[in-house]
Order: structure tokens, then sequence, then C-alpha cells
């Protein structure tokens, strides 16, 4: 009897993931617990592995997928075995039911424009006319939100994501063609006429690109998707502000370069960016309520303090591993805690439950010469700390001897993006200046 392959549940409140890459294909041969697929979730790439050892039998699923926990992605078993009735197809239904015999049949013209037919879709269909509720699959919460706000039936609004799901674009467009469509008609004995396919096409067809010359079309990657949606949701959930100071170095250089040999010989490096984890600790403590989450219920302190440390993977976007409980950590335990992530997350070896529940993040944007920066907030966190290059430059020092000179300091700008709905910009300013002092006289 086949064996099923099913999408196994990653780490908590992991309950979808995007199929990446089929490592092997229907016929191939495999064994017990050998690598069958990639899949992603929250920008972690794992692999899932066989449960048994045979043959690909077939695969369920098509890369780029989105598949939930529990659904059958591939079967396995001997040569020759038939996969059971009903089983062999994709496990994602279509997103939308075909429409019912009594809806107009669009033109081929309009057919071949779905997706900007669905933007200028106008008042509501009949009750007589409309199609068949659909599976909506999984709705984030910001959709659903929107949804209720603005008195939208999701089973109207065709879904542009992965696998047929609803964004939150989705639902915009929908409202706004719905508030540009005319009212509708009075009753009359007759049903209204459908409008000429030529008036549809004409209608739906996109404006055409300002932008002259040939260009490449890079596709979107589960990661850069996954990014542009988490940036976007922060824009638009929470007011940003921004608030900088900056801060003498000398004194974090003169204790790394004094300890570096001795972190080295407990395994660690010991990088700028275990000061700055160290420092935001004692930041978040002197101020709780920046490590803190906004909901309606009120504003929510976390108890542990979880510190997201943003890491480049080059091309492919960036991925934030947290060092969870910070505060409960040394120098040196921050130390090792900051270079087994990073490391273990340019090489993809990353857990999905290490890169949640952060309480705040750190964004070291120095590293590539940036002075500084205005970060976006990851959600739902209260602020972001954003880090710019250690520069020397002139700047006036007040000496206890000579009083004020100028002098040649190791100088870094420091940015806090917060969000305004949780704290002022006073707090934020008092937060900021702790983490300053933190830095400036660091012993």
């Amino acid at each position: 009897m086949p064996t099923k392959l099913i999408m196994p549940l990653l780490g908590e409140a992991v309950t979808d993931a995007t199929v990446t890459k089929w490592l092997k294909a229907v016929g191939e041969k495999v064994e017990e617990y050998e690598p069958v697929l990639e899949v992603n979730t929250d920008k972690v790439d794992t692999e899932v592995p066989s449960p048994t050892s045979g043959v690909i039998l077939a695969e369920l699923a098509k890369e780029g997928e989105m598949v939930k926990v529990g659904d059958v992605l591939a079967w396995i078993g001997q040569q020759g075995e038939a996969v059971p009735e009903g089983e062999g197809a994709p496990a994602q239904p279509a997103a939308v039911a075909p429409p019912p015999a009594q809806t107009p049949t669009p033109s081929p013209a309009s057919a071949q424009a779905q997706p900007a037919q669905a933007q200028v879709q106008p008042a509501p269909i009949p009750a007589a006319a409309q199609a068949a509720p659909r599976e909506l699959g999984f709705i984030s919460p910001v959709v659903a939100k929107i949804a209720a706000e603005q008195n939208v039936d999701l089973s109207h609004v065709p879904g542009t994501g992965m696998g047929g799901r609803i964004t939150k674009k989705d639902v915009e467009k929908f409202i706004e063609a719905r508030k540009q469509a005319p009212p509708p008609a009075a009753p009359t004995a007759a049903p209204a006429q459908p409008a000429p396919a030529t008036q549809a096409a004409s209608a739906e067809k996109p404006a055409a690109s300002s932008l002259a010359g040939a260009y490449t079309v890079v596709p979107q990657t589960p990661m850069r998707k996954a990014i542009a949606d988490h940036m976007v949701l922060s824009e638009h959930v929470a007011p940003h502000v921004s608030t900088i100071m900056e801060v003498d170095m000398s004194c974090v250089i003169d204790h790394r370069n004094a300890n570096k040999q001795a972190f080295s010989a407990e395994g660690a490096n010991l990088t700028f960016t275990t000061y700055f984890v160290a420092a935001s600790v004692a930041a978040l403590k002197a101020y709780p309520l920046v490590n803190s989450s906004w909901s309606e219920e009120g504003v929510r302190i976390y108890n542990a303090i979880n510190i997201g440390m943003a890491t480049s993977l080059g091309e492919d976007g960036l991925i934030v591993p947290v060092i969870k409980n910070a505060d409960n950590l040394s120098l040196l335990g921050i130390s090792r805690a900051v270079n087994d992530l990073a490391t273990r997350a340019r090489n993809r070896k990353l857990q999905p439950d290490e890169v949640k529940g952060g309480t705040f993040t750190i964004t070291n944007h120095g590293v590539t010469g940036s002075l500084f920066a205005t970060p976006i907030i990851n959600q739902p966190q209260c602020a972001i700390l954003g880090v710019g290059m250690i520069q020397r430059r002139p700047v006036v020092i007040n000496d206890p001897d000579i009083g004020e000179v100028i002098a040649i300091r190791p100088m870094l700008y420091l940015s806090l993006t917060f969000d305004h709905r949780i704290i002022d910009g006073a707090i934020a300013d008092y937060f900021l200046a702790k983490l300053v002092d933190t830095l400036r006289n660091w012993s």
C-alpha cells in the first residue's frame, strides 16, 4: 500500500508553507528519511524527508504552491503500485468555481483580462445570478479586518496571491472599483444586458507603462513576496516615527580590543552586534513599554526580551533570527548566540521557530556604509533600532582638564523607528538616550 508524504508541522503557529523545490521526481527512488522536497515558511527553507523507502508515485503540489500542515504532498510506494483512487490530483483546488449556466459567458477578450475584470466589477450581482461560494483558503488578519470594516463579501473578491490567496491589494482594488461603479439601475421587468465585449475589454485593458525600453522580468521568490507583504502591512497598520542620536564608540572599541582574544578562546567572535544587543537589553529593561506590541485590548508588554537581528542574505533578501531571553545572557552568551544564528541564517540552516517570537529588532545597515536610516518596524513589535556605520570624524568634547576641544572620535548614528500608537516621542528619546549612554560609558 503506498504511503502518504504529509506536510509536517514545522514549528509553533506554522500553519502553511510554500513548496520551493522538488528534490525527487516521479518515478525516482528515495530512501527513508531522504529529503524529497523543500518548503519555505517565514523565509526559512526546510527539507521534508520521506517517511519510507520506495519510489515517488505522485507529486500533488507544484513548486511555488502554498500547502497547509496535514496536506498530502506526494505518494511513495513500490514500482507499479497505483495511487488510491481520487488521490492523484493536486491538493490545491482551483481558486474560483466555474460560473453557473445562467451567468453570461465572457468574450475571449474579457476572459484573457480576468485579473483586471475583477477590478472593474460593478455593483453586487443579483442573488439569482451569483456563482456558488468558493473555498477562500487562508485569510490574513489584515484582509479580514478590511473586509469587515468595508462590508466586503470575500467570496466575490478574486485572489491574485499564491494559490489564489486573497491579498490586501485585491480587497482594496475591489473596494475602489465598487466606489467608482455607477449606482444600480432601478429594477425593471427585463434583466440588464451585459456591456458589449469591446467596451469591457477596453475598460479592463491595463494602462501602458510610461517607461520605455526593453526589460527583464525577475520572478518573485517566496522570500521576496514574504518581505513585501510584511513591509506593506507594517506601514499600513503602524504610524512610523523615527528619532536619531549619535554615540561615541570609543569605550566599546577599547573593550572589544581588550577582550576579543579571550572571547575567541571561548569559541565566540566578539562583534559589535553583541554590544548593540546588550545595550538594547539594558534600555528595554529601563523602558519596558518599548518591549511591547499593540492590540485592541491594550498594549501587551512582554516579560521576556527576545532580540531579533536582521541578517542579510545578499540578493535573496534578509531574515531576522531571534535571540530568545537575551536579558538572561551574559556578553559571552549573547556573542555566542549572535555568531550561531548569523552563521546558520546565511547557510539556510535556521528552524522556523528561530525566526518567531521577537519583541524588538536591530538592523545594522552600517555594514554597507550607510550612516543612518529609518527602517520599517518588524510587526507586531513596537520599535526597531537602526545602527549606522562607525565613522571617525571631528567632534567637540569636554575635556576635564582643558575644557571644550575638537577631537577625532569613532562616531555612529542610532535611529529608533517606533509605533506612535504605543509610545510618544519623549519615551522614545529616553529609551534611545539610555541605549546611547550604555554604549558611550561601556566598562
